[in-house]
């Protein structure tokens, strides 16, 4: 039977990319060793990031009438994504601004540009394709009132929704209630706690987690970096999933291959903490590489990285 696929509803973004030798400091001038320009965007990334793992998947988003937006489809249709409800809105696409230090240390820009324009009214005209999803992933680059309006799609036809919670903005009642799976890094989990926590380690995710979990969203997923990641279900599970060592080039977009490869594999019927392993794996191998998109490995990669760290697991039969 043909694998359900997951939609991406969310960003295209082009990314500007200035490589320099350390961050630049307000009012600094500094000179840059490198520039260069790489597809992007949150939506895009996650999408490219599923396609590339072998898993059928469709992106819904707007690009502009400019070069960039063409760009950004063909570099979809090449990582084997579904581009057939990406729409093109007069003017400009939208874009990132990224400066990216020696270290692997990141500050990015983003100007929304075509991203403005994706309206709620797009998902209804759109609707079966949500429908026939096995997971909606989605991403806080795109107008609030249409995650909202998505999220209302979801809880009625019974699809579940996976929330990128990034830029990091409140939401509403109506979008934390109907969320499946809310994957923040941990500087995100802070900001939707009102008190936070000042607990390390463990202790102190748990209570992140648990606070998250108060707001409406059944299971959450922090996405730590270096550290890993930490898993929080409502059945209560509680699991903190090591990361990979590996030689750190670029964390661009490293948290989008972890939410695709996260969705994949639930897709694929893996359990949570399988999917989530499988995810700092691919999130691992986006770290060796430049560029946000271009990124994001295959699936032989990611399967081969598990098996010489846990042997063979039953997520990797799934494809």
């Amino acid at each position: 039977m043909e694998a359900k696929p997951v939609v991406v509803v969310g960003s295209l973004n082009f990314d500007l990319v200035v490589h320099v030798e350390r961050m630049v400091a307000p009012g600094e001038t500094l000179s840059g060793k490198e520039f260069q320009s790489h597809p992007g965007g949150k939506g895009a990334n996650q999408a490219a990031a599923i396609g590339r793992l072998g898993h059928p998947v469709y992106m819904m988003g707007r690009i502009g009438t400019d070069a960039f937006g063409e760009e950004l489809r063909s570099s979809l249709d090449s990582a084997g994504v579904d581009t057939t409800f990406v729409a093109a809105s007069e003017g400009s696409s939208g874009v990132a601004l990224i400066v990216l230090s020696s270290s692997g240390e990141n500050s990015i820009v983003v100007v929304p540009g075509a991203n403005a324009l994706l309206k709620p009214e797009d998902l209804d005209a759109n609707l079966e394709v949500i429908r026939s999803a096995s997971i909606v992933l989605t991403q806080l680059e795109i107008p609030l009132a249409t995650v909202a309006h998505l999220a209302e799609i979801c809880a009625r036809e019974g699809v579940p929704l996976v929330v990128d919670p990034a830029p990091a903005q409140h939401l509403p009642p109506e979008i934390l209630h109907n969320i499946s799976w809310i994957t923040p890094n941990e500087v995100e989990a802070r900001f939707f706690s009102s008190h936070g926590s000042s607990q390390n380690g463990e202790s102190g995710l748990k209570m992140l987690s648990n606070h998250l979990m108060s707001l409406g969203p059944r299971n959450v997923l922090l996405k730590l970096g270096e550290r890993g990641a930490y898993l929080a279900t409502r059945d209560g599970g509680r699991t903190a999933i090591p990361a990979f060592k590996v030689p750190v080039l670029d964390t661009t977009g490293a948290g989008d291959a972890f939410n695709g490869a996260f969705a994949a594999a639930l897709a694929r019927g893996a359990a949570p903490v399988e999917a989530a392993e499988f995810a700092s794996a691919a999130a691992a191998l986006s770290v060796t590489r430049f560029g946000a998109l271009p990124s994001m490995p295959m699936r032989t990669e990611v399967e081969a990285l598990l098996r010489a760290n846990f042997g063979d697991r039953s997520a990797l039969a799934r494809w």
